[in-house]
């Protein structure tokens, strides 16, 4: 007889599964044929003995197959050895953490960061932290579920504004004592970019923070990835295993703010330390990325042919300028079905559903790098225009589907 926990697991799991919603892992694995000139092809990975290019990397700038940054890590590791041994408050915090904290302070302007093992428990952790019952935060519609569910631990009072728009949430700002309003730079499931410099002028005005997950635009975006971040956004949580190629997060602030959560935050005081090994390969990354502008250029470059290419196919994406480019189709089993057939032909795309996003809005994210070489993208194009008219999705204009999707 099946207990109570074994009976809801197995409904649950098979409801998910006739939804076209059940999530499964799938166990990659390295062609080092492939990846002997890993700084000059695409990349690529090997799943059930078949090779595919993989558009599916949040690794913008194609650093996590750097050599000199494997070198990095190794000797990091040679260094400190491969682990921290304990969370920051007893051992576990090294003249390696510091350096990098420094460095992403000088990157940006602000006073003070502190490191985490993930943008998820970074972003948490400052949610829960920082907020209580008493604060009243503000938040674009699409943050990320990190935040949600630290303000939700929280405690604190969440009024949620339309996506992207300035009038929604000043509304909101006008009619509350707000703490904080809370934005990313680049949406992760859309691919757009907030507007931070009118959502800072709008929290001046306001009296209110701006808190901003930089996951997606940190060492990616110009603008106000400089020094002089911290002159707009009071609050920068940064994350290293996208454009970095590597792990961990940081959140930047004031001195004060970092001082409170290393007194307070739990995530911080009762985990094991980033390990030292981890922290110097941030380090060599954030300079790595910074002396290679021509990393970000190329990435551009690879984002404008991947979009001349859909327009001219008529592929319906949504009119992000970023290297996340979302194909909407809406029936999740349809998605599946789509991100499937483009297996077949060797390119994998993430097929991105509920509730990750919202019920009928299913999607292919298709991420690009600055290390897609372009006959791949050309043909990742040319593939997912067949296939989008053999299964039936109707092929519109890139501003139709913007429209349709606002």
């Amino acid at each position: 007889m099946s207990s109570l926990l074994e009976t809801k697991i197995a409904a649950r799991q098979h409801a998910l599964r006739e939804q076209g919603l059940l999530r499964q892992r799938k166990v990659l694995s390295v062609d080092h044929a492939l990846n002997t000139n890993a700084s000059t092809s695409s990349p690529r990975f090997v799943f059930e003995g078949r090779a595919y290019v993989n558009f599916s990397s949040n690794d913008y700038l194609g650093l996590s197959r750097v050599p000199q940054l494997a070198e990095a890590l190794h000797l990091g590791a040679q260094t400190y050895g491969v682990g921290s041994g304990a969370s920051p408050l007893v051992t576990g915090y090294s003249d390696a953490h510091l350096a990098l904290e420094r460095e992403l302070c000088a990157l940006t302007g602000h006073e003070a960061a502190l490191l985490f093992c993930s943008g998820f428990s970074a972003n948490t952790a400052l949610m829960k932290t920082l907020f209580d019952q008493h604060d009243i935060v503000v938040a674009d519609k699409l943050v990320h579920a990190s935040i949600i569910d630290g303000l939700q631990d929280s405690g604190a009072q969440l009024k949620r504004f339309l996506h992207n728009s300035l009038e929604s949430a000043e509304r909101l700002l006008a009619r509350n004592q707000t703490s904080a309003l809370i934005t990313e730079s680049v949406f992760s499931m859309d691919g757009d970019c907030a507007p931070i410099a009118q959502l800072s002028a709008l929290c001046r005005q306001h009296h209110t923070w701006l808190v901003v997950d930089d996951a997606h635009g940190f060492a990616v975006l110009d603008g106000y990835h400089n020094a002089e971040a911290a002159k707009l956004i009071d609050v920068q949580v940064v994350t290293f295993g996208k454009a970095l190629g590597c792990q961990g997060a940081a959140v930047l602030g004031s001195q004060a703010l970092i001082d409170f959560l290393v007194s307070n935050a739990r995530e911080y005081i009762y985990s094991t330390a980033l390990s030292p090994a981890n922290a110097a390969l941030a380090l060599a990354a954030t300079q790595y990325s910074t002396a290679h502008p021509e990393l970000q250029q190329q990435l551009l470059e690879n984002i404008k042919l991947f979009k001349r290419l859909c327009r001219e196919a008529n592929v319906p994406l949504l009119g992000s300028d970023t290297a996340i480019q979302p194909l909407i189709i809406g029936d999740a089993l349809q998605t599946l079905q789509v991100a499937e057939e483009l297996r077949a032909a060797g390119i994998w795309v993430g097929a991105i559903r509920p509730p990750t996003v919202p019920v009928s809005s299913a999607r292919l994210r298709i991420t690009l790098t600055a290390a897609h070489a372009a006959e791949d993208i050309t043909a990742c194009v040319a593939q997912l225009a067949q296939v989008l008219s053999r299964v039936g999705v109707p092929l519109v204009t890139e501003r139709q589907a913007a429209d349709d999707h606002r």
